[in-house]
C-alpha cells in the first residue's frame, strides 16, 4: 500500500484570495449573463442579487466549517463531520460531478472564442496545457494564475470603458419571450451561481494554507465580495449600454457588446475570455482533484488516488485522471449540458454545506445559523427552479454516483445510527 501522504501548508491569504477570485472570474463575466438574461429579461439584476444572497449564506457555512476541518475535501469532510458518511458522500460526489462539468463548460468556451471552427480540440489541448502548468506544483498554478486574473481584469475594465464612454448600439435586439418573473429572476439565479461558486476551490485548499483556522474564514469572504461587485458593475453597465434583450441574445455577450460599436477592444475582450476561462480550470481541475483525494482516503473512490506525489506535493494521479475526464468530457458534449449537470451537482454540494453549518455547536459559529438555514433553503430553490432538463441530467448523473457507492464502497456500521 502507498501512503497516503500530507500536502504542504505554503498559501497565505492573498495566495487564497486570488486562487477564489481566478475560479470564480470567467464563466459569469462571458457566458452566463446571455441565458440568465433570457430567463429573466427585466429582472436579471433581481436574479444576481438572489445568488448573491445564496451565494453569501454558502460562503459563510463553508468559511466557519473549514476553520474547523482544516483538511482537504471541502463539504465531502464537512458533511462526513457533521452529519454523517452519506451525506458526506453527496457533497463530494456532488463536487467532483459539478465541478468536473464547469471544467468542460468552461475548456469550451475558450474554444468558442479563440477558434471556433475547431472548438473540441481547442479545449482539448487547453486542458493539456494546464494540467502540465499544475503537475509543477501549487505555487506555480498561484503565479500563473495571479497573471492570468491581471489580463482578465484588463479585458472587463475595456468593456466597461466602452458601456460607459461609447454610443449605444443602433437597432432593436428581439428575444424569445423572457419570463419577467420571480421565477424567471430565481432561474436566472441559478445560472448565475454556476458563475461564481467558485469560493469553495479555497476550501479544498484546507491542507494547503498557513494557519487555516484564521486564513480560509477570511479569504472566502474577500474573495466572494470582490467578484460580486465586479459582475454587478458589469451586469449593470451593459444592461444600461445595451439592453437586457442585446445580452440575452447572443452567446458571447460581451464580446459582441464591445463590437457592436467597432471599438478596437474587441480583440482584447476576446483575449480576457479566453484567458478568464484558462484561468478557471487552472484552479478548479486541482479543486476536484483534493476532494477526490479526500474521498480516496476515506474508500468512497478507488485508494489508488490518495496517493500523494512526494516531489510536487499534490495527488497526481487524482490530477491527471480529472484531466482525463474533462477532455472526454469536451469531447462529446456542449457547453448547455456542461452547465445544466453543475448547477444541479454544485447547488446539492452546497446545500449539505449549510446543513453542516447548521448542526454547529454555539461556541463553533462565526455567524449565526439563520444563515445557514436561508443558505439551504435558497440552493432548494435554486435547483427546483433550474430547467428541467437540467434536473434530469445532473440528479442522474447525482443518484448514479451515490447509489454505486451503496452498493461497491459501503461497509457495514459505516454509517451512523
Amino acid at each position: 500500500m502507498t501512503s497516503p501522504g500530507s500536502l504542504q501548508r505554503r498559501l497565505g491569504v492573498t495566495d487564497a484570495v486570488v486562487i477564489g477570485a481566478g475560479s470564480m472570474i470567467g464563466a459569469g463575466v462571458y457566458v452566463a449573463w446571455a441565458p440568465a438574461a433570457r430567463a429573466a429579461g427585466d429582472w436579471l439584476l433581481v436574479g444576481l442579487a438572489i445568488a448573491s444572497v445564496v451565494a453569501f449564506c454558502n460562503a459563510t457555512s463553508s468559511a466557519q466549517l473549514a476553520a474547523i476541518y482544516p483538511e482537504s475535501g471541502g463539504t465531502y469532510v464537512y458533511g462526513r463531520g457533521q452529519l454523517s458518511p452519506f451525506w458526506g458522500h453527496v457533497a463530494g460526489w456532488g463536487f467532483v460531478v459539478g465541478k468536473t462539468a464547469s471544467c468542460s463548460a468552461m475548456a469550451l468556451t475558450l474554444g468558442a472564442y479563440l477558434w471556433p471552427e475547431q472548438q473540441r480540440v481547442t479545449a482539448a489541448f487547453a486542458v493539456m496545457v494546464i494540467t502540465g502548468v499544475n503537475i509543477g506544483g501549487l505555487q506555480r498554478t498561484v503565479a500563473v494564475t495571479k497573471a492570468l486574473l491581471a489580463v482578465s481584469l484588463v479585458a472587463i475594465g475595456g468593456v466597461v470603458w466602452v458601456g460607459v464612454t461609447g454610443p449605444s448600439p443602433a437597432g432593436a435586439v428581439t428575444t424569445s419571450g423572457p419570463d419577467e418573473s420571480l421565477l424567471g429572476a430565481l432561474q436566472a439565479a441559478g445560472f448565475l451561481f454556476f458563475a461564481f461558486a467558485g469560493y469553495a476551490r479555497i476550501a479544498t485548499l484546507g491542507e494547503e494554507v498557513r494557519d487555516p483556522e484564521r486564513t480560509i474564514p477570511r479569504a472566502i469572504p474577500l474573495a466572494l465580495f470582490g467578484v460580486l461587485a465586479l459582475y454587478a458593475l458589469v451586469g449593470a453597465v451593459t444592461i444600461d449600454f445595451g439592453g437586457v434583450e442585446r445580452l440575452g441574445a447572443s452567446d458571447s455577450p460581451l464580446r459582441d457588446l464591445v463590437g457592436s460599436v467597432d471599438s478596437p477592444l474587441e480583440p482584447l475582450v476576446q483575449l480576457g475570455a479566453s484567458i478568464a476561462s484558462l484561468g478557471v480550470l487552472l484552479n478548479l481541475i486541482p479543486g476536484v482533484s483534493r476532494t477526490t483525494l479526500a474521498m480516496a482516503r476515506n474508500r468512497d473512490v478507488p485508494g489508488w488516488f490518495a496517493h500523494i506525489d512526494e516531489k510536487r506535493s499534490l495527488p497526481l494521479r487524482a490530477e491527471l485522471t480529472v484531466a482525463a475526464v474533462v477532455i472526454a468530457l469536451v469531447l462529446t458534449i456542449d457547453i448547455t449540458s456542461s452547465i445544466a449537470v453543475s448547477g444541479v451537482a454544485v447547488l446539492t454540494y452546497y446545500a449539505v454545506t449549510n446543513a453542516a453549518a447548521i448542526t454547529l455547536r454555539p461556541d463553533q459559529r462565526r455567524w449565526p445559523r439563520v444563515i445557514a438555514v436561508v443558505g439551504l433553503l435558497g440552493c432548494v430553490v435554486l435547483v427546483a427552479a433550474l430547467p428541467h432538463s437540467a434536473l434530469l441530467g445532473g440528479g442522474l448523473v447525482l443518484a448514479t454516483g451515490v447509489a454505486a457507492r451503496q452498493i461497491a464502497v459501503r461497509t457495514p456500521g459505516d454509517e451512523r445510527p
